[in-house]
């Protein structure tokens, strides 16, 4: 639904969840799933989804890696089976390593880490800040003075996002750019014809042999033999 290599990298990334949730005893998200539960326990609560949506950030990120560097990635992420400790998790809580996780990122892929974080640092820090914007109270008629009371926001957003959060707060912020989605490149279409054509390829040739050997095994029947035999003495 979502094009080829999105969904390939989609999977991968569920692969890399899964691994986490094999590794920690409890899923990623955790914090998203109660902060929803505590909204809901708040009277006249909303509860808004306020990050980009999934299909246009994996669009964007994968159209930022070279061929190779998407390979690269993906033979990671294939074969990800680094131990993760419980310890580990509350070293990440430390604001100073985990922008030194963030500074290896982007060493190594620094286009992915514009795409999946820095970007999205700019649309949250959106998204938070029309959800902050002061509320209108409704007013008797056009000749009353307009009055505002300020909006009470919760943000709940992973710790890596909270350093650009800050940094963008006082920017005057424009989102049209992020949420384009590029393109297909000329390598994804060619991997993507690649695929199509070794799938029906593989499919083909399956069929092939399924029928190859069916017949074969229809004709090696005694029932087939004799009707073959009255065949060939029919003048």
């Amino acid at each position: 639904q979502n094009g080829v290599m999105s969904g390939l990298m989609q999977m991968l990334l569920l692969k890399v969840s899964a691994h986490i949730t094999e590794q920690l005893g409890m899923a990623p998200g955790g914090e998203f799933r109660e902060a929803f539960k505590e909204a809901s326990k708040v009277p006249f609560c909303k509860f808004h989804l306020g990050d980009r949506p999934i299909p246009v950030t994996f669009k964007r990120a994968i159209a930022a890696l070279s061929f190779w560097q998407k390979v690269k990635l993906g033979w990671g992420l294939c074969f990800l089976s680094d131990p993760i400790s419980k310890d580990d998790v509350e070293k990440c809580k430390q604001k100073d390593l985990l922008e030194q996780m963030m500074a290896e990122m982007i060493g190594e892929f620094p286009d992915l880490h514009r795409t999946i974080v820095s970007e999205r640092d700019i649309y949250l820090t959106y998204m938070l800040k029309q959800a902050a914007k002061q509320i209108e109270l409704p007013r008797a008629s056009e000749d009353e003075p307009r009055r505002y009371i300020p909006a009470v926001v919760v943000g709940v957003v992973g710790m890596g996002h909270v350093p650009g959060i800050e940094k963008n707060w006082n920017s005057d912020l424009k989102i049209q750019e992020i949420m384009r989605v590029p393109p297909p490149s000329i390598s994804s279409k060619i991997f993507k014809l690649v695929l199509k054509a070794t799938v029906f390829g593989l499919l083909g040739y399956g069929c092939y042999r399924i029928g190859h050997r069916t017949v074969q095994l229809v004709l090696s029947m005694p029932a087939a033999q004799s009707y073959l035999q009255r065949l060939t003495e029919v003048p």
